[in-house]
């Protein structure tokens, strides 16, 4: 962000951080909408997850695509970190571990907007974030 000289800066650095908040925070019905789950638990962070978190976030909102975007605690893949969880409408969720903001261009366009899988994928033995929280 750069320096706030007056106060229409300030309106137009609101405006833009307020469609960043509404991108990663929308409420009403997810399940209709891309969801994607960055891991920020500490080792995540130490691997970068902020800035994939970042990206994502940017990325998402240039491209204009309807999405929720959070962040979430460990989802035990450690070794993978930056992991996310991607979730489109109507499917299942898909863990990406690996993910840097390179990676995240790839899973945006392939996986996201093209429906294609792509490498990264930690294999469907896993337990999804809403799972766990059950227990």
């Amino acid at each position: 962000m750069g320096k706030v000289k007056s106060l229409s800066d300030l309106k137009k650095m609101r405006e833009e951080l307020q469609s960043k908040i509404t991108l990663r925070e929308k409420r009403g019905h997810p399940e209709e909408m891309v969801q994607v789950k960055v891991a920020m638990a500490t080792c995540s962070i130490a691997s970068g997850a902020k800035e994939t978190m970042d990206y994502i976030v940017n990325e998402l909102d240039n491209r204009a695509i309807d999405a929720v975007v959070t962040h979430t605690g460990c989802m035990g893949f450690c070794y993978a970190e930056p992991t996310i969880e991607v979730i489109l409408p109507g499917e299942e969720p898909v863990i990406f571990g690996y993910v840097d903001t390179k990676k995240a261009q790839e899973i945006i366009e392939k996986y996201i907007q093209g429906g294609e899988l792509v490498d990264g994928i930690i294999p469907v033995t896993y337990e999804t974030i809403d799972d766990h929280n059950k227990e």
